[in-house]
């Protein structure tokens, strides 16, 4: 049996369960070398170290050590590193020394599809940790490393100046317009390149003023990571860059971007069905917004507390935030905005108005009179330069035509939404099309509502 909850720490070095001698031993070497971790945590049980105590050393709860035992594989990176760090592992012994290839690794495949961990269990860590950045805990403290790993070891200025930082704000625009126009896949692998050579920046000196300025560049830049990490479907990864981006955002006193990157992974989490925590992230995105006096961040927030309500089935307080998000939007000092809200213009006001109403229809058709005109706003103003914007907006206004019975025009415009799709390298896209499937799936009867249920088929196989 597993030892109580009075169980002794001590029998190692620094008070660690873990005989000094255990890695050392042939077996161990070879289990680490693996990356074995059943195995290792099964010798770990023969030393006498109990399955308490393995999870209170890695971060795991005791059904997760459990599990280990019994034969899952972890493969994630990052719950690599953890559980090497924890167990007091030289993290060389499992190859996981930190080099170009590891940097990429880390940030590009830490996911591997695989629930490490319980979603909800790091759902609630986030928010937990938006919560202490939000309302002014320290950062940069002990868990602002666990996030993600280190970048890769490119050479850095020894000393840096207003130029450098330029080049990382010039670049982070650059690659979110790639982003817009083509999707996370297409550019996230450069903006995590981009990513490793900027983060060690920050151990190069500099004047405060250059260095504040820096820590807003690259927590601009983590968003950028965490959205395009999000867009190709990494969850994790997106989350571990968000949280970054909170803390360097708030190391550099920016409460707008504080707001943005509550926004962001509060939309990620709509995204997974979870409006409940999303609403929580937006509404403590809403006390920075506030906070930094800027009415357009409010109006973003608001926006998207009425998406979270929307999916709720809060009807009344979905239309009473969108209403407030009109009126915050109409006195924003748009010229003047930070340059990470000024993604949100009219046709944006449009697109969200229309996306709420969408949620809303699914449940109550009579929400189509309102989403149709908003949407179609928001679709004609679009450029090809927002090519998956105007996707989603295709996709939803097809699904309120279906919905309202205009069947000819809603697969028309459904055929047009496709059309872009195809171009485009995002997850999110897929996931998005579902409902316009759902409904033309509903309407095979109709020639042209089967025909576009035909093409999304055979678009989810390719």
């Amino acid at each position: 049996m597993d030892a109580s909850a009075g169980d002794k720490v001590s029998g190692g070095s620094g008070g660690s369960p873990v005989p000094p001698d255990a890695w050392e031993q042939q077996e161990m070497r070879s289990a680490l070398a693996a990356r074995e971790i059943s195995a290792v945590y099964r010798l770990l049980r023969k030393h006498g170290v109990s399955q308490r105590q393995i999870a209170a050393m890695t971060g795991q709860s005791q059904s997760e050590v459990s599990e280990i035992l019994k034969g899952r594989q972890v493969m994630a990176y990052d719950v690599l590193t953890r559980i090497a760090d924890g167990l007091g592992v030289p993290r060389g012994y499992m190859g996981l020394a930190y080099d170009e290839t590891t940097a990429i690794r880390v940030v590009g495949s830490s996911d591997g599809r695989q629930a490490e961990e319980d979603e909800s269990v790091k759902r609630r860590r986030f928010l937990a940790h938006a919560a202490q950045v939000t309302m002014g805990a320290a950062v940069f403290g002990s868990e602002s490393g666990t996030w993600s790993a280190a970048p890769a070891r490119t050479p850095a200025p020894g000393r840096i100046g207003t130029t450098d930082v330029r080049q990382v704000e010039a670049a982070t625009r650059a690659l979110r317009a790639l982003d817009y126009q083509y999707g996370g896949g297409f550019c996230r692998d450069a903006v995590v390149a981009q990513l490793s050579w900027g983060q060690q920046m920050l151990e190069s000196t500099a004047t405060e003023v250059v260095k504040q300025r820096l820590f807003v560049a690259l927590a601009d830049l983590h968003s950028l990571a965490g959205w395009t990490s999000f867009d190709t479907g990494l969850m994790d990864s997106a989350r571990g860059h968000f949280a970054n981006a909170l803390d360097l955002a708030k190391q550099g006193d920016s409460h707008p971007l504080v707001a943005n990157v509550l926004y962001r992974m509060g939309r990620v989490y709509l995204h997974n069905d979870a409006p409940n925590d999303a609403l929580k992230l937006f509404q403590l995105g809403q006390i920075a917004a506030q906070e930094s006096g800027s009415e357009l961040a409010v109006a973003v927030l608001c926006a998207n507390e009425a998406w979270a309500y929307a999916m709720m089935g809060n009807e009344d307080q979905a239309t009473k935030l969108l209403g407030r998000s009109k009126d915050e939007f109409a006195r924003a000092d748009l010229v003047n905005a930070e340059s990470w809200v000024k993604f949100f213009n009219e046709t944006d006001v449009y697109a969200m108005t229309g996306t709420v109403h969408t949620v809303l229809a699914q449940k109550n058709p009579e929400h189509t009179k309102y989403a149709i005109p908003a949407l179609t706003r928001a679709v004609d103003s679009y450029t090809d330069d927002m090519a998956r914007s105007k996707t989603f907006m295709l996709s939803a206004l097809a699904t309120n035509h279906l919905l309202d019975g205009d069947l000819d025009h809603g697969a028309k415009v459904g055929g047009k939404a496709l059309d872009y799709a195809e171009s485009i390298k995002s997850e999110r896209i897929k996931d998005r099309l579902r409902p316009l499937q759902v409904e033309a799936e509903r309407r095979r009867n109709n020639g042209d509502a089967r025909d576009l249920a035909d093409r999304l088929k055979i678009f989810y196989a390719a």
